[in-house]
Formats: C-alpha cells, structure tokens, sequence
C-alpha cells in the first residue's frame, strides 16, 4: 500500500488532523451509536473514555497476567469529536512498568466512511495508570517478563 493509497495521512484526512499513524497496538474496535450522544449531537466523552479505559485494561490485564484495576488517568486530551457511525479504535502502548502497577498510553482513533470516501484520524489520547491485584482485591508484583 503506497502513502496516497492508506487513509491515514493521505488527502483524505482533515486539514486539522495530525498526519501520524496509530501508536501502540488495536485493543478494541466500537461502533458510535446514536445512544452515545451527548446533547449536542456529538458522541459524549464519557463514552469515549469508557471505551479507552476497556481498551487499556485488556492490554493491562495482558501485560500483568491477571485481574488490574484502573487507579488513575494522569493525561487525557480530547483532539476532534466523534460521530454516530465513526468506527472508534483504540490503540494502547505501555509506557512504564513499576512494581504493582503500570501506565499505558491509549489513543483513540476515528475510521469514518462518507460512501467511498474514508477518512481515519485520531480524536483523543490519555495515559491510564493500572494497578496488579490478587484475587482479594489487594495489589501484587507485577510479573518480570
């Protein structure tokens, strides 16, 4: 696939838009529904947030081998808005491993299609803080891989 081929980076993507590719590797892929607007008509962040929050838990619950609970989001910006029919894919990247706990980098990027048109963009990005937890609820070591 050449540049002027892929939607990310090509013409199709807005002026406003960042020219990069996803960083980090695709956790969860969600269809914006009308249920998911706020009342402005545009999805509501909450949702959004939600969906990046599964997304980085995945990938936590992957790298901790085990259950993890979300402690803390450090970072979050909200670049564009979403759109009932945008097809949200969040990307996650571990940024730092500590004893219990371990901070991934989620962006969440937009695939939206206007007939053949698609353009692919990304909308938000934040750093999620997961912590390693035992079966009681109380925090452990994360593995050494």
């Amino acid at each position: 696939m050449t540049e002027s081929d892929s939607p990310v980076g090509s013409s199709n993507t807005p002026d406003h838009a960042p020219k990069e590719e996803p960083k980090g590797m695709l956790a969860i892929r969600q269809v914006a529904m009308p249920a998911n607007l706020n009342s402005g008509g545009n999805v509501f962040g909450g949702w959004i947030l939600a969906q990046m929050d599964l997304a980085g838990g995945i990938t936590a619950n992957d790298h901790a081998e085990g259950r993890v609970a979300t402690v803390a989001l450090t970072a979050m910006e909200f670049h564009l808005p979403v759109f009932v029919g945008d097809v949200l894919s969040c990307y996650c990247d571990v940024t730092k491993v500590g004893n219990t706990s371990l901070t991934i980098h989620v962006q969440a990027w937009v695939h939206r299609r206007t007939g053949a048109k698609l353009e692919v963009f990304k909308v938000t990005e934040g750093d999620f803080v997961f912590v390693a937890l035992n079966e009681d609820g109380t925090k452990r070591q994360m593995p050494r891989n």
